[in-house]
């Protein structure tokens, strides 16, 4: 692509942004984050571009990707207009490429990342594919067990019913799933347990994951996002009547709110790691004072916090994008 300026500005310049999500015309402008980031590096003069992790490719020895140039607006209904398709290169034509697309953490999901890796040294991927694969939301929070619930990783129900003889009620939910799909509370006189065991075995090759159950669940989940390692706002979401489940994709609410000075602790304990793993947006979840998960495939949450508190979490992001550059 002759005419794309090659890499390698300074922050006062625009920079070519490719922006690897999920189809642009699905997106509900009014709470996504992908589509607030974008707007945002829109606003400061940069270039969009959009693909889907399918679209890209591997030949003689650069990464390249079927991406179309885009242009976007805060008009629901109407909120973006594409250019014509062409073949990018990531490691000449693009200065930062934001890695949005949703989970499944699946295969596919790994093989992008692994793609994405071999641009690392030449453009700023967000966030750094590499730590992207080694932190899936519910196993890379386990480095921190000091700061969760009581937590199990396992395929075995009697495991499980263990598990649950020792905290009388459980939660359990797949090891990679998103947005509260399939997450299920078992009490002490739960029946189906085995069942519920069994089925995961059959949908899922991987093991699946227990926690103790926390009733300060329904005073909300707290959402926290932190951008280069640290804590700019946090939105509580508040599970609908006869809902465990707090996510916004599950029905869940938001409020306004402050951290705790537990969860300031929570922020600083784990702020520098994320920072030093090029892990520059992520959201943590907690609930009653303990660490849930640690959110870094493709954070959202952060237009809420944004009409709560009137900060500007988009452009806290790009300050940290453009001063890594």
């Amino acid at each position: 692509m002759t005419h794309l300026v090659p890499s390698g500005r300074t922050q006062d310049m625009s920079l070519n942004v490719a922006v690897q999500m999920d189809p642009i015309a699905a997106v509900k402008i009014a709470g996504d984050s992908t589509f607030a980031l974008m707007l945002k590096a829109q606003e400061r003069g940069h270039k969009l571009w959009h693909y889907l992790a399918k679209d890209l490719s591997w030949t003689g020895g650069a990464v390249r990707a079927r991406a179309r140039p885009v242009e976007v607006r805060a008009v629901e209904g109407d909120h973006f207009t594409l250019g014509e398709e062409e073949m990018i290169d990531l490691g000449t034509d693009i200065d930062v490429v934001l890695m949005r697309q949703d989970p499944p953490f699946d295969i596919a999901y790994i093989t992008a990342t692994h793609l994405l890796e071999m641009v690392r040294e030449k453009t700023l991927i967000v966030n750094d594919p590499v730590e992207v694969r080694n932190a899936p939301e519910k196993l890379f929070v386990l480095r921190y067990a000091d700061l969760m619930p009581d937590t199990m990783i396992t395929r075995s129900a009697d495991d499980v019913r263990a598990f649950r003889d020792k905290h009388g009620a459980v939660v359990v939910k797949p090891l990679h799933g998103k947005g509260g799909e399939a997450v299920f509370k078992l009490d002490e006189d739960d029946g189906n347990l085995g069942a519920l065991v069994e089925l995961f075995g059959e949908i899922f090759k991987e093991p699946f994951i227990a926690q103790a159950f926390l009733p300060a669940v329904v005073e909300g989940d707290k959402r926290i996002v932190l951008v280069d390692g640290e804590a700019v706002g946090a939105v509580n979401r508040l599970p609908k009547k006869g809902e465990i489940r707090s996510n916004f994709a599950a029905g869940g609410s938001g409020a306004k709110t402050e951290l705790t000075e537990r969860e300031q602790e929570i922020c600083a304990r784990i702020g520098p790691d994320l920072k030093a793993r090029g892990l520059i947006f992520v959201g943590i979840d907690v609930i009653g004072g303990l660490l849930t998960e640690i959110n870094v495939t493709s954070p959202t949450g952060i237009v809420a916090i944004d009409r709560y508190n009137g900060t500007d979490i988009p452009g806290r992001i790009w300050d940290a994008i453009e001063g890594r550059l």
